[in-house]
């Protein structure tokens, strides 16, 4: 009975001690700064809160305000942002002799291999008309970007004057196509290349349009003379996406339960997407597999708990150095998995202590600035309850674009509180031992007032028996 009103007033403190949400509640605190006043601002998470975090889930993770409100947030996966390039293609050019006016007119012989590229075009003699009456000239031009060029969109046409043209206007006009028998009309453009006093040139170069897959290109005359332009580069798009920028952790080794295990103590929060090996010899080869450890129940009361060693993902790790370079291995992918000790299993024991280089991707922080500035994030206690909300009950109606164009928040390095109060852990523990004092001073008061009330029951009882 007793062992169970000390735990109940134990259970009791540490829930009072829970129930406090404030600044001096958690181990660490970072200030932070905005420029501006926004109702919504976002933080990309840094390196700091994963390494004081007691939570796997960061649910020990706090946004207040100057007055220790805490703030509504949520938290987010970066999205990759798309870097746009553009890549130069030359393209086959196929003159079209003829006697219409346009190169639409013309009736058209071609030429393909087995994989669509064209090998001839030629104008059809009966398409032409009266040919005594009129001479075939340059009418229009044939375009083919090729098979891999097809496969990226096209936004522009860039054209070089022959040799010896300095000067030059005309207004041409671009179809597409993707079988050389349908034909869209996509762009029209006016080329100048003007030469002033000075031998200057300002040129006019480019048929700019809505980048569009095709494979074929037509172009054509509107105004001012057929020319055989020296080169025709088309302008493909490439969209390439950018992984947001990660953090990095190194962690020092240390012995394992096996001869061949490697232990690597690992702060619960990180959750790593990539895993190498540092090593400091210059020449080791290494194999092994990295996993963790998981307790597993004992099968009798009088057993300790036993632990299994569940694997992750095996490879070789090497540092060589050949004439005078050093190769190594680079990370490799790992399940994302929130272990406290990642392990190293070798195949066979080593000497080696290489250092385990984790790399992940931090969240973004989204708050909802609802209080007085300047605000404060806390991170660092035990047993906290998860405060994080929904994306749309922190920033309803924001759209992705609009998500990714929220003012970023910068954080101070972070400060660890001293004294009482600081962890809540320590706090707990300190609770539950004043409780158990006052407790047995309690016992032992209810013991005192026992026996004083038997001596006085026995005192009435004596002479009565006399």
């Amino acid at each position: 009975m007793k062992r169970i009103l000390i735990a109940a007033a134990a259970a009791s403190a540490i829930a009072t001690a829970a129930a406090s949400d404030a600044p001096q509640d958690y181990t660490h605190l970072l200030p932070l700064t905005t420029s501006a006043k926004q109702g919504v601002l976002q933080l990309r998470l840094p390196k700091d809160v994963y390494l004081h975090a007691r939570s796997p889930l960061l649910d020990d993770v706090r946004v207040f305000d100057a007055g220790g409100a805490p703030q509504p947030f949520a938290l987010r996966t970066p999205a990759p942002s798309t870097r746009t390039s553009r890549h130069d293609l030359p393209l086959a050019v196929f003159p079209l002799m003829g006697t219409a006016t346009s190169a639409s007119q013309l009736d058209l012989d071609v030429s393909t291999a087995a994989d669509g590229r064209l090998l001839s075009v030629k104008v059809r003699p009966d398409g032409n008309g009266d040919k005594s009456v009129q001479a075939p000239r340059l009418t229009g031009l044939v375009l083919d970007l090729g098979k891999d060029g097809a496969s990226k969109p096209v936004s522009a046409l860039r054209f070089t004057l022959p040799s010896g043209q300095r000067e030059y206007s005309a207004q041409v006009w671009l179809e597409t196509s993707a079988d050389m028998k349908h034909w869209d009309t996509v762009g029209a453009a006016e080329l100048n290349w003007l030469v002033n006093q000075d031998a200057q040139t300002l040129a006019n170069d480019r048929l700019e349009f809505d980048a569009r897959n095709f494979r074929y290109a037509r172009l054509s005359w509107r105004s001012g003379t057929p020319i055989q332009f020296a080169t025709i580069t088309a302008e493909q798009l490439v969209q390439t996406d950018v992984p947001p920028p990660g953090e990095q952790l190194l962690v020092q080794a240390a012995a394992g339960r096996q001869a061949q295990d490697l232990v690597y103590a690992v702060p619960p929060a990180i959750a790593p997407d990539q895993a190498g090996l540092q090593f400091s010899e210059p020449n080791i080869v290494l194999s092994g597999t990295l996993g963790s450890y998981r307790e597993l129940p004992a099968r009798q009361a009088t057993q300790g708990p036993a632990w299994r060693f569940d694997p992750l993902v095996s490879a070789t790790f090497y540092r060589i150095t050949q004439g005078g370079q050093v190769r190594s291995s680079g990370d490799i992918d790992v399940p994302p998995v929130h272990a406290t000790q990642w392990v190293l299993r070798t195949t066979a024991p080593t000497t080696a202590r290489p250092a385990l280089r984790l790399d992940w991707q931090p969240a973004t922080l989204v708050f909802l600035a609802s209080g007085n500035g300047p605000y404060t994030l806390a991170v660092g206690r035990e047993h906290a309850l998860p405060a994080v909300r929904e994306l749309n009950q922190v920033a309803p109606g924001f759209s992705d674009a609009e998500l990714q164009k929220l003012e970023q928040v910068s954080a101070g390095p972070a400060a660890q509180q001293q004294g009482s109060g600081a962890s809540e852990a320590s706090a707990a523990v300190e609770a539950a031992g004043a409780a158990r004092q006052r407790l047995i001073v309690l016992w032992g008061v209810l013991l005192l007032g026992v026996a004083v009330l038997a001596f006085m029951v026995w005192r009435l009882l004596r002479p009565s028996r006399s």
